[in-house]
């Protein structure tokens, strides 16, 4: 396994361990202590132990390298584990959603609703601290790995915080202010919903672009016909085709040479760009440079799609 991939269990498996601690406090205070904003809370974060198991399972396979059946590797993977992340936050929020308006409904047509207990507030506010605490360590991990999967499940984590936060200003209205406010409990679970569905939304919306091959940012794809133009001897760049798999990317593009030049040479200009390129965007980038002849009669004109180089 490689320090990476260890890594990313490493940093996940910390998140299950505080996830399942939080499952068990949540659900028991929320049934003793009378509030369904923390036991709707507790599903949230039963959501944020099944994603952890999702990262777990998909990084593992996301790191094998390429084979017959996958020539562009299993990168898809981690992709396709983040986009299962947001569907979970969403399925999350929306049924978080509807056990609030159920209890808004009921509480308006005259059904009481309990006085929750000290001891909810209590573990409310312990689960914010600490999904606060994991969340920060785990975006910090997320970014120095340059883990998608591992990002969103930080997000996932703050997600779990704020739900936290929401339910225990719900549970303190509902304990100080009297009878009449015991209903902002299940407002608070409405609310604290609509955020993890935008939560959710917003990590799916990346995944679904590259799951659709959808191209790199414009300045990434400015940067790699810089790189490329760097090269000595490469005359016009064109026919660029980018895109990302999981965690790397793949770069095809056709690069105009001296038609002259022997084709060793003409590869040893090709191998100084890919390496270039990698040394760019990781060792694992999957790059295709197709070579063609150049003549000085060649133009842009004559060729809308080339990009010249400074060479």
């Amino acid at each position: 396994m490689e320090n990476r991939e260890k890594e990313i269990y490493r940093v996940t498996l910390t998140g299950t361990a505080v996830n399942a601690v939080l499952i068990v406090l949540k659900f028991v205070a929320g049934t003793v202590g009378r509030s369904s904003a923390l036991v709707a809370d507790a599903v949230h974060s039963l959501s944020d132990f099944i994603s952890d198991v999702v990262v777990l399972i998909f990084i593992r396979i996301a790191g094998k390298p390429r084979d017959k059946d996958h020539n562009y590797g299993h990168g898809k993977f981690e992709t396709l584990a983040t986009l299962i992340i947001g569907l979970l936050l969403c399925i999350a929020g929306i049924g978080l959603m509807v056990n609030g308006i159920k209890a808004v409904m009921g509480s308006l047509q005259g059904e009481p609703l309990p006085r929750p207990a000290s001891l909810a507030l209590i573990i409310a506010a312990l689960s914010i601290v600490s999904k606060e605490w994991l969340y920060r360590y785990t975006v910090k991990s997320g970014r120095r790995l340059n883990s998608q999967a591992v990002i969103a499940n930080a997000w996932h984590h703050r997600s779990d915080a704020v739900s936290s936060l929401g339910t225990l200003v719900g549970i303190s209205g509902a304990m100080f202010l009297g009878d009449s406010w015991r209903i902002l409990d299940p407002i608070a679970a409405i609310v604290v919903s609509l955020l993890i569905i935008k939560s959710g939304y917003d990590i799916m919306k990346p995944t679904i672009r590259e799951l659709l091959e959808a191209s790199l940012p414009e300045e990434q794809e400015q940067e790699i016909v810089r790189i490329v133009s760097s090269v000595p001897g490469i005359k016009y760049i064109h026919n660029l085709r980018t895109r990302r798999i999981g965690n790397n990317i793949a770069i095809d593009l056709h690069a105009k040479m001296d038609g002259s030049q022997s084709l060793t040479d003409a590869h040893t200009k090709a191998t100084q760009a890919e390496n270039a390129l990698k040394a760019a965007f990781g060792d694992k980038s999957l790059i295709n440079i197709h070579m063609e002849p150049y003549t000085d009669t060649h133009s842009p004109s004559r060729d809308s799609q080339c990009i010249k180089s400074g060479n």
